[in-house]
């Protein structure tokens, strides 16, 4: 492409400083490094995971960043050393990404890459200790390796994942983390048994994706827990069977669903 190895000039969500509203700023992308993608965002939805980190109640502050993470986009250009993916591939971003060779990359009980295992502390690059954004010159932070609240981010070759390019970007984003999620908690982590019964608290995108995975799993009674009623309909798509509102009772509520 015609942007390959020059900076791009674009759009991006800008978090100055905690809990304080992100602003739309024109920021300079620098070209990926050894081993790094540059990748054209076209779609990013809002995880709480974001805000949990943009309100930084608790954790070590990170600004000025751009944050997100859940998005869909295509390659634009590749650093020295990529190999498994090409500018125009269409590609997830995934925050816990994999180096493929350290021990846990190779093990089929985990996914804690030591060298691109989640790092919610650090803003640059792995491989030069860099941002690869900036205004006016001044280095704007990365968030989790992908910061996909900007037309254009680096990412390391590890943290994407290349898929179909018939799959709809605006409904598949959401794999990158939400419903990966709550799939593999069930299917990786909660292995229940053909046949159990599984319940699940909150009938968000999560909850959704934990309860899809339960139906797969041949789970028997999937019990599906929210404060909220108007989504038990939509959980029935996903494999609920019942249903529990803990407003609705006087005791707790794992006493509730072991009736």
């Amino acid at each position: 492409m015609e942007t390959a190895g020059k900076v791009i000039k674009c759009k991006a969500a800008v978090a100055w400083e905690a809990g304080k509203p992100l602003s739309i700023e024109e920021v300079e992308v620098a070209p990926p490094q050894a081993m790094e993608v540059r990748v054209k965002i076209l779609y990013t939805s809002l995880c709480h995971t974001d805000v949990y980190f943009w309100e930084a109640k608790g954790q070590t502050p990170v600004f000025p960043r751009i944050f997100g993470h859940e998005a869909g986009g295509i390659i634009e250009s590749v650093g020295e050393g990529v190999t498994d993916v090409a500018p125009g591939d269409h590609v997830l971003p995934v925050f816990t990404g994999e180096c493929k060779e350290c021990p846990h990359c190779k093990s089929a009980e985990s996914n804690m890459c030591d060298l691109l295992r989640i790092n919610t502390d650090r803003g640059v690059m792995i491989g030069d200790g860099k941002s690869r954004f900036s205004i006016n010159g001044k280095p704007i932070y990365h968030f989790v390796g992908t910061s996909t609240f900007s037309e254009y981010t680096v990412m390391h070759v590890g943290c994407v994942a290349k898929i179909n390019p018939e799959a709809p970007l605006d409904k598949v984003c959401i794999l990158s983390c939400g419903i990966s999620t709550g799939l593999g908690a069930t299917i990786n982590v909660a292995k229940p048994p053909k046949g159990s019964t599984v319940a699940i608290f909150g009938l968000g995108a999560v909850g959704l994706a934990a309860a899809e995975g339960a139906r797969i799993a041949g789970a028997s009674r999937i019990i599906g827990v929210d404060l909220n009623p108007s989504r038990f309909e939509e959980a029935r798509k996903f494999g609920c069977t019942e249903f529990v509102n803990p407003k609705d009772h006087n005791k707790p509520v794992q006493q509730v669903c072991t009736c």
